[in-house]
């Protein structure tokens, strides 16, 4: 696919006008217009609504995809002009901080394809527990960091992974665990005894932990990772929360896990330093973006 013809294509949506797509690009309107006319001939579908100016629905698709295409390959000629402007030196690996399963099963699979994209660049994975959720990325500690929710800090950037319905783990013992199937609603869970965080832990997570604090008691027992949330699941001593996906990875036994019917879902992230020009994490980020697009609906699902 040429790149060119995706970059007046992607002008022409995001400008909604043909000459104010040009101008953008310094090419003549008529350029812009061939370059449209050929995409639609390439993909044999019609991209583009003329009066006014609209993507159709395949425009709309293609139009994810040419933002991700037109990244990637930005970010591999900055990696070019770089390596042609460096010293032969040892690669710095790229550090990618995973928050409990991060995204489920996109998170194996970004980090397998930028392993398959870049095999020279060596690939180090940082356990984060919940107090990390800002500060690996500020401290530089990672680079790429799969955490969840959003970090409400300008330094950061990130991008939305996976959407999923919220559950809660509670031990077989208790008397919401009948309703596994069925599912609660949050005045069902909002005396469950959630495990407690330290006080540093950012407020955006712990509001996300809590249900906005609808899940209103506290157990004295302190938790930093899923492993300790379960520990304190199964010997009865504390509530948690997650994503649906939880509960494929941690699938303990004695642990129950229940869907909370009328929370918002949420959403997991790949997030970066906002300002990060280094081309790996540009690269890692587009691919990680694509394969969202591709495999986020399955797994919200």
């Amino acid at each position: 696919m040429d790149l060119r013809l995706l970059a007046s294509f992607l002008a022409v949506v995001e400008e909604g006008h043909f000459a104010r797509a040009a101008a953008r690009l310094f090419l003549s309107p008529p350029a812009v217009t061939q370059h449209v006319r050929r995409l639609e001939s390439d993909l044999g579908t019609r991209l583009l609504h003329r009066n006014p100016v609209s993507p159709t629905p395949a425009g709309e698709r293609l139009a994810g995809h040419a933002r991700t295409l037109l990244a990637a390959a930005n970010a591999a000629l900055d990696d070019v002009a770089e390596a042609a402007r460096a010293t032969p030196a040892t690669e710095r690996p790229l550090r990618v901080g995973i928050m409990g399963h991060g995204s489920a099963e996109l998170t194996p699979a970004s980090v397998n394809a930028f392993r398959r994209a870049r095999p020279h660049v060596p690939v180090e994975l940082r356990q984060l527990d919940f107090t990390e959720h800002v500060s690996a990325l500020v401290e530089d500690r990672v680079d790429v960091a799969f955490v969840r929710p959003t970090p409400a800090d300008e330094r950061i950037t990130a991008d939305a992974m996976t959407t999923e319905q919220r559950i809660v783990a509670v031990p077989e013992s208790s008397p919401l665990a009948d309703a596994r199937d069925t599912g609660a609603l949050l005045a069902d869970i909002a005396d469950l005894p959630f495990f407690t965080v330290p006080g540093h832990t950012p407020r955006t997570f712990t509001d996300y932990l809590y249900f906005d604090c609808a899940a209103r008691r506290r157990s004295p027992h302190v938790a930093l990772t899923p492993q300790e949330v379960l520990t304190g699941v199964v010997t009865g001593r504390a509530a948690g929360s997650g994503l649906k996906s939880f509960a494929r990875y941690y699938a303990w036994p004695g642990a129950v896990f229940v869907p909370v019917l009328d929370a918002p879902h949420e959403s997991s992230y790949l997030a970066v330093r906002a300002r990060d020009r280094n081309p790996e994490v540009q690269i890692f980020r587009a691919l990680a973006l694509a394969l969202a697009r591709e495999m986020g609906p399955r797994i919200s699902a």
